[in-house]
């Protein structure tokens, strides 16, 4: 019978290890269908980056309850999953809780430390629940999270309340058995908190108390597998992502806006048409903008898949405050969509095939991308350091440069700053004649 544990085991624990990394070469795919972009410089910054906003989640700490409550989770979660390791191997060579002889005396400590942020990953979850099911905060509330988006968060959030539970009970069921000398379950020491619950087992039958145990043992760990064949699926791949993500950071100054070298050329010969003979011939048309995900960076694209959907970027946007189409939430998960949808298309034909669709106007359109005022906020308030803005410009770049698409306000702007240099309908010669009539 062990035998046969074992094999059932060993063919879940690989199938879920087969699907999980075959979906995380296509998404690593589909984040490289973006343009190429060198962000490996600094890599001091980089790395501190990554302490402070994925570790450390700096940003997260502007509200400090909320902060605590998602360290308890975020960290918690993590920390007990490394108990995984022990449940792994147990599964494989059939023991049972293999790290005591090897640990003794801390391994108590360890799993004690384990429960206690059990507990604490439980009530954060079920407080997280309330304000987006009870309290209904706005940017819970909000038509980007209709659907499949707002039931993601409330299953992850009740599957980790779930697994915590299933951890818990698991303990207390063998800490009971250990205080009865059962052969197969080895005296590990008092754990803190299912020690404290192992009473609540005293009158219960053995054959019922295996049997606890050991459905416990199997949820959980089934449980977690699945868990991690989701994650890809779900918003909460930022578990992953937000590390990597933080390390690709721009370091540039906030709102900082990158220019076009074939337009900046272009600017200085207009300005120094002597150097124009000094000049190589340009190779081709340069291509302004981005009207799909192919003209994007990779590192938008990393964007769109670290997104945590939390709308902490909409919910400080003032296009979206004051009633817009605009959010910078739906932006990153409309990039993420199409990326999706792509890489679809991809694993179906091979090769993309053209299916008449594109970023702009089938997934963004127009009216969000000119409600944008470029004020950073979206930049400023994102936790993993994602840039809504960086996607909105090269949209807006494409509609402008590309398809000469822009409000009449903005055209004549443009016009005035191409034949005058500034945004007046004044010639430069002109500019000062305010003074000379002061003088007068």
């Amino acid at each position: 019978m062990r035998i046969v544990q074992e094999l059932l085991f060993i063919i879940a624990f690989g199938m879920a290890v087969y699907l999980f990394s075959t979906k995380v070469r296509q998404i690593r795919r589909n984040i490289l269908l973006g343009r190429d972009k060198d962000l490996n410089d600094h890599p001091d910054l980089r790395w501190k980056n990554v302490l402070l906003l994925a570790f450390g989640q700096k940003k997260m700490f502007r509200n400090p309850l909320v902060a605590v409550l998602h360290f308890f989770v975020y960290a918690g979660f993590i920390i007990i999953n490394l108990e995984i390791l022990e449940i792994i191997l147990d599964g494989i060579l059939g023991t049972h809780r293999l790290f005591v002889p090897v640990l003794g005396g801390l391994y108590p400590v360890l799993i004690s430390a384990f429960e206690v942020l059990a507990v604490l990953v439980t009530l954060g979850c079920a407080i997280f629940l309330v304000r987006r099911n009870i309290l209904k905060l706005r940017r819970f509330v909000s038509k980007d999270l209709n659907g499949w988006p707002r039931s993601d968060a409330n299953y992850i959030l009740l599957t980790e309340i779930v697994l915590m539970l299933l951890f818990l009970t698991m303990n207390t069921a063998d800490q009971q058995m250990q205080l009865r000398g059962s052969e197969h379950y080895i005296a590990t020491g008092n754990f803190l908190v299912s020690g404290s619950l192992a009473s609540i087992f005293n009158h219960t039958p053995d054959g019922t108390l295996i049997a606890i145990e050991r459905t416990c043992w199997w949820l959980h760990i089934l449980g977690i597998l699945a868990f991690l064949n989701y994650l890809p699926y779900s918003k909460h791949l930022h578990i992953i992502l937000a590390f990597p993500n933080a390390y690709y950071a721009s370091l540039e100054p906030a709102g900082e806006m990158e220019n076009m070298p074939a337009v900046q050329k272009e600017v200085q010969l207009m300005l120094q048409p002597e150097l124009a003979a000094s000049e190589p011939a340009p190779e081709g048309m340069p291509k302004f903008g981005a009207k799909d995900v192919f003209d994007l960076t990779w590192k938008n694209l990393l964007d769109a898949y670290s997104c945590t959907e939390c709308g902490r970027c909409s919910a400080a946007c003032p296009a979206n405050l004051t009633g817009k189409a605009l959010s910078p939430r739906k932006i990153m998960m409309d990039t993420r969509d199409r990326a999706e949808e792509i890489g679809r298309n991809i694993n179906k034909n091979g090769a993309f095939t053209d299916d008449g669709k594109t970023l702009l106007r089938d997934y963004i359109s127009e009216e969000e991308l000119r409600a944008c005022t470029t004020c950073n906020a979206c930049v400023q308030e994102c936790p993993v350091s994602i840039s809504p803005l960086d996607i909105i410009l090269q949209l807006r770049r494409h509609l402008v440069m590309e398809e000469s698409s822009a409000p009449a306000e903005w055209t004549g702007m443009f016009s005035n700053i191409e034949n005058n240099m500034a945004p007046w309908k004044f010639s430069m010669d002109d500019r000062d004649k305010w003074a000379t009539e002061m003088n007068q």
